[in-house]
């Protein structure tokens, strides 16, 4: 098999990141480069990881880079003829890597790949599936799939899907060159959306298959309704929009999501007791206008 490098990124989540090494450690060892970003955690965790794998890369940013930041510094590390991304908070099975690897060989148009990926506190239970086709009025899609039971509906099924999913995703380092690294102005969310609008310009497609699978705890480093994750997702939505539609879609977008988008975050927010976390939808949605030629992050910080 060609050299597979599987970058991942930890931000205070060591004992995640443990459990991730040690499943690729288990069917793995010694045939994959295993390259571990370190998003300027409050600690260094190096030794702790290399207890697992010695011979992994560590690569420790000064500043939190932010999810695409991160797997950016890595894939420039990166020696392989594959580049596998996946969270540190997912867990591989034997057969993950050479099933990926064996889907891009024998078709050549895929540019990124995602596996199915099943919820790590139910492993019965689907997350994806693949993604339904977005609507470029709204920013709104589905993940085919979520909360179904896995009772084997997807197995052996690998096929075009609308986009791939940040957890996993995998391509060739060869069409990476070409289509280009991750947009690192989103430092978190919509990135790998936007990293696929990027593939299919260069004409390859986005695939799913369900021949094999990966466990994913998902939340585990922003958790839920926090003000990282609802800042990001309401400035992110908007900004993936602005880049990748036209001036007279963004207008109608913008419309939409002043109107009526914005005002249902923020009631829902309120009937969830979280008046706290309403200032960041706003926060995300100026952003937008403040930012009209957006500049590379250097790093992120919620005051």
């Amino acid at each position: 098999m060609d050299l597979v490098s599987i970058i991942t990124v930890n931000f205070n989540q060591p004992e995640a990141t443990c459990q991730l090494l040690l499943s690729i450690k288990k069917h793995y060892d010694q045939s994959v480069e295993i390259i571990v970003v370190d998003n300027a955690s409050d600690e260094n965790y190096e030794s702790e990881f290399k207890k697992i794998i010695p011979d992994l890369t560590f690569i420790r940013s000064k500043v939190n880079l932010g999810f695409a930041g991160g797997n950016n510094l890595g894939i420039s590390f990166a020696k392989g003829d594959f580049i596998f991304l996946l969270n540190n908070d997912t867990e591989i099975p034997k057969g993950c890597i050479e099933t990926l690897v064996a889907e891009l060989i024998e078709d050549a148009q895929i540019g990124l790949l995602s596996p199915l990926i099943l919820y790590d506190d139910d492993r019965t239970i689907i997350q994806y599936a693949g993604y339904t086709p977005l609507n470029y009025l709204t920013a709104r899609n589905k993940q085919i799939g979520q909360y179904q039971k896995n009772l084997g509906q997807f197995d052996g099924v690998t096929g075009k899907t609308a986009f791939c999913h940040g957890a996993a995703v995998i391509c060739r380092r060869e069409f990476l060159d070409r289509a280009g690294l991750m947009d690192e102005n989103y430092f978190l969310y919509y990135e790998e959306l936007d990293w696929c609008e990027k593939f299919k310009r260069i004409g390859k497609t986005i695939n799913f298959t369900g021949k094999t699978e990966i466990y994913h705890k998902e939340s585990i480093t922003v958790g839920k309704d926090s003000a990282i994750k609802i800042y990001f997702m309401a400035r992110n939505r908007m900004l993936f929009i602005r880049k990748n539609t036209s001036v007279l879609n963004t207008v109608f977008f913008t419309i939409y999501y002043l109107l009526i988008a914005c005002p249902k975050m923020i009631l829902g927010l309120r009937n969830k007791g979280r008046k706290d976390l309403i200032k960041w939808v706003l926060k995300g949605l100026v952003w937008n206008f403040t930012h009209q030629k957006e500049s590379k992050s250097l790093g992120f910080k919620i005051n």
